[in-house]
């Protein structure tokens, strides 16, 4: 069989065929199992052709021609540190996301512990946080002196499940720190409606969000203040940056002053020649990563749109197979980032190939892959660190520090297994041609009807 036969049309045609029936999706209920005996060509990992050898789109995209002239105009300039550019990213990034406000930081990490130490979050404190998050979020937290409590995540979308949120509230509760992960949004309204009844500030984690939209708003404008990453990976790449927005003014006149060694700042009153006026620390960006910003902020949208429909269509030609099941949305979002392309893995569905073994095959035939997240953040020594540390030992009761007892209380069974499941695709394969989607879909289905093939060669070596 030719490798253009490798179709979600072709395969449940053939499965309906053999007597299998079709393929139900994974939205309805478990998937049935098919054995699709496809002649098809030698799987690449046990030395086949891959089914693509072409390039995947790089990242950062970055035009010299086209993008280098605000950059190379600061740079001659000799006004490197913070000044207008960087204030006129500010601006753009306010208006863009649709808030009154935007404080540019070093990165998303002190985005964050600037916006939980400037919301008077510390010691004797609870944050309510998921376990399905990059690192930062959870330590950002702890170096505020606050204590994580971890609520479990929802596997079908990979966000925090806010339906198992009210469970973890206790008297010492003083914020909700949702994160948008892998730019799919999390479920704000119920968050939301959780806060209020609650009295809680909610603090958004949409590091890895841009211009993702529930209801057709702005995630990060939900809560009490949003935060958001620039790092080279990221869609608006800046090497290394981040921001702080918020429509509260006396907030971000902290937040400012915060980052600028505690100098007074709009409500922050006080001399500037006598020097700090408040606790602070140093996280001035640059003006050439302003320029940068700047100058890439001009593709988001329509880089945002294309990986929109780009994954719209992958998620069309693999939703069907068994054993993959793609990423869920909830019903009110309208527009997602997708900074990465997520599903789950089922290896049952797959003659037993384990998940590390699929990766290796995927990767093998041309298709860029990873298995995201593992798990137990919520009970990695970094947080035994932080208890043991002189400041923790301070703030807390013996019995809150004791680990053993926290890990057990903390205990996220969804998100291990979602760990153990998932496969993330790169988000700069998703500013591919629509084609291009098909040779992601061709490489699974190749690989699932090698599975047994695959298992017990890679077993041999």
């Amino acid at each position: 069989m030719s490798r253009k036969s490798y179709s979600r049309r072709t395969f449940i045609k053939h499965s309906s065929l053999t007597g299998i029936g079709t393929v139900m999706a994974p939205k309805i209920g478990s998937v049935a199992k098919v054995n699709t005996h496809f002649s098809s060509e030698e799987p690449a990992i046990l030395g086949g052709s891959p089914v693509r050898s072409k390039d995947w789109p790089s990242w950062p995209q970055w035009s010299p021609g086209e993008n280098e002239k605000s950059v190379l105009n600061v740079l001659r300039k000799g006004v490197w540190s913070r000044d207008k550019v960087v204030s006129e990213f500010e601006k753009r990034w306010a208006e863009t996301i649709g808030t009154k406000r935007c404080l540019a930081v070093v990165n998303g990490t002190n985005a964050l512990i600037a916006s939980l130490v400037q919301m008077d979050i510390g010691a004797g404190d609870e944050v309510i946080v998921p376990p399905y998050t990059w690192i930062s979020t959870v330590q950002a937290v702890l170096i505020a002196g606050a204590m994580p409590v971890f609520v479990d995540t929802d596997p079908e979308t990979y966000q925090i499940d806010a339906e198992k949120i009210e469970k973890k509230i206790t008297p010492r509760t003083r914020a909700i720190l949702p994160v948008h992960i892998l730019g799919m949004p999390a479920n704000m309204v119920r968050i939301m409606d959780i806060a209020k009844k609650h009295n809680l500030l909610v603090l958004e984690d949409a590091c890895q969000a841009w211009l993702a939209e529930i209801n057709h708003q702005i995630v990060g404008t939900f809560g009490h203040a949003g935060c958001y990453s620039f790092q080279t990976t990221k869609h608006l790449p800046l090497g290394e940056g981040g921001a702080i927005v918020s429509d509260d003014e006396d907030f971000m006149d902290r937040c400012y002053s915060y980052h600028n060694v505690g100098f007074p700042y709009g409500g922050v009153i006080g001399d500037v020649g006598a020097g700090s006026v408040m606790l602070g620390t140093k996280l001035r960006i640059t003006e050439y990563q302003a320029a940068i910003g700047i100058t890439l902020l001009q593709d988001l949208d329509e880089q945002t749109t294309i990986r929109n429909k780009r994954a719209a269509y992958l998620r069309s030609k693999i939703e069907e197979i068994p054993g993959i099941v793609p990423y869920k949305l909830y019903d009110n979002v309208t527009r997602c980032a997708f900074h990465m392309f997520a599903f789950r893995y089922r290896e049952d569905e797959f003659n037993g190939l384990s998940r590390s073994d699929f990766l290796n095959s995927l990767r093998a035939e041309g298709i860029p892959c990873m298995g995201g997240y593992a798990p137990f953040l919520n009970t990695q020594p970094y947080i035994q660190h932080a208890f043991n540390t002189k400041n923790f030992k301070a703030m807390y009761p013996k019995e809150m520090l004791d680990f053993q007892n926290y890990s057990e209380q903390n205990q996220c069974p969804e998100n291990d297994a979602l760990c153990n499941e998932a496969v993330w695709l790169f988000q700069s394969m998703l500013l591919a041609d629509e084609s291009d989607m098909e040779d992601v879909a061709d490489a699974i289905l190749k690989i699932k009807d090698n599975a047994e093939s695959i298992r017990k060669g890679l077993k041999k070596t």
